[in-house]
């Protein structure tokens, strides 16, 4: 088996950032009005910027794969050209199409003259680090020299006004309030664009950081768990999901099917829970002392978690003190799948590294709650 590490990172964000009072600009007014929930939202989620691949008018200025494809070409240097790519793994909530698949319109956005191997890993949050895994193993297993792994998001497409009038429209045809029910819009003030690649290698690079991957191990319970965050279908009295291809097809702009949704009564009943639970199993698995761990990454969705988060994981036994977290959510905003390898870049080259710390990444994923950790060591 051979060591794997990341070599390189890279960030790419769409535009210029875009304060909260800009928000309704860029995403538009449903049923014209603005919005009386979006001033509590952000309250709570402590965001002051994110970025949009749009325009002022609403207008897309990149795609999912052409953000990610930005992303990958801040990799390519003198010691690693495109055309030495082996395997290019990508993960993404938010794919511009249904088919093909992500990591093929990425492999076409990067413009090169060789055939590559590609993954693409679909789903939430943890999609970003079911990519990396895949590439991980690869280098790991000695199958591949090097990997391409990349987390991004598109949020902003599917959060304009356009794609909820037609929801408010059929309220008021009810005669009900033309107000989209709060699990639909409770995302539009959460969710922002933007993608961060890693090159994984066989070998560190002299006279640069780079980061040793130790482990990364996953956690799903759905075995327990209703789904909480889902699309392309709604959910039932019973809590199972009806499928977007079980509605007729004039249902689903009526009723906004295909909108991102969230269930937060049960978001806050079990997301920290989970996340302490998970992350000590993996510090039992791997007989890992936190006091080791000197740089704590958890990817949350809203600073609302922040204390909770500490809180719980201190009652596990993992009380990590503030200076070691580490966080850029309220610059960056939420990206999903991207948040950890946005985060992690940011630190990687910051210059505050030391060899031999310890980097603790966490991520949860609410959509029927899944989790991943992963430990780095700096080289």
């Amino acid at each position: 088996m051979s060591n794997v590490y990341i070599t390189k990172s890279s960030t790419y964000l769409p535009n210029e950032p875009i304060a909260n009072d800009d928000m309704e600009t860029y995403l538009g007014l449903v049923n014209n009005t603005p919005s009386k929930a979006r001033a509590l939202i952000l309250r709570n989620n402590q965001i002051k910027t994110r970025y949009y691949a749009l325009d002022k008018n609403g207008n897309p200025t990149h795609t999912n794969a052409q953000i990610t494809a930005n992303a990958i070409n801040g990799l390519f240097d003198e010691n690693f050209k495109k055309e030495d790519m082996e395997l290019l793994s990508c993960g993404t909530t938010s794919a511009d199409q249904i088919q093909p698949s992500h990591a093929s319109m990425v492999h076409g956005e990067l413009g090169m003259n060789k055939s590559v191997e590609i993954n693409t890993s679909m789903g939430l949050c943890n999609s970003g680090m079911n990519a990396l895994n895949y590439g991980f193993l690869s280098v790991k297993a000695g199958v591949k020299n090097n990997a391409v792994c990349v987390g991004s998001e598109r949020f902003s497409s599917w959060m304009t006004a356009d794609k909820f009038d037609h929801e408010a429209e059929n309220l008021k045809l009810l005669e009900e309030r033309p107000i989209v029910a709060f699990k639909r819009e409770f995302l539009r003030w959460m969710l922002s664009d933007g993608a961060g690649a890693f090159l994984l290698e066989n070998k560190p690079r002299e006279n640069q950081t780079s980061l040793k991957i130790e482990w990364i191990d996953f956690y799903s319970y759905a075995h327990e768990i209703e789904a909480c965050m889902y699309s392309g279908c709604e959910k039932q009295e019973d809590g199972s999901l009806r499928s977007w291809a079980d509605y007729p097809s004039d249902e689903w702009l009526k009723q906004s099917i295909f909108a991102l949704k969230q269930d937060t009564k049960i978001l806050d009943q079990y997301i920290l829970v989970k996340g302490a639970q998970s992350l000590r199993a993996s510090f039992d698995k791997h007989e890992l002392d936190p006091e080791s761990v000197d740089h704590v990454l958890a990817h949350i969705s809203s600073g609302y978690f922040k204390d909770g988060l500490k809180e719980e994981f201190a009652k596990v036994g993992l009380d990590f003190p503030w200076e070691k977290w580490f966080y850029n959510l309220s610059e960056v905003g939420n990206i999903g799948a991207g948040s950890i390898f946005i985060a992690v870049e940011q630190l990687m080259n910051s210059g505050k590294l030391k060899k031999g710390e310890r980097i603790l990444l966490c991520v949860p994923e609410s959509g029927r709650f899944a989790y991943s950790c992963a430990l780095l060591t700096v080289c």
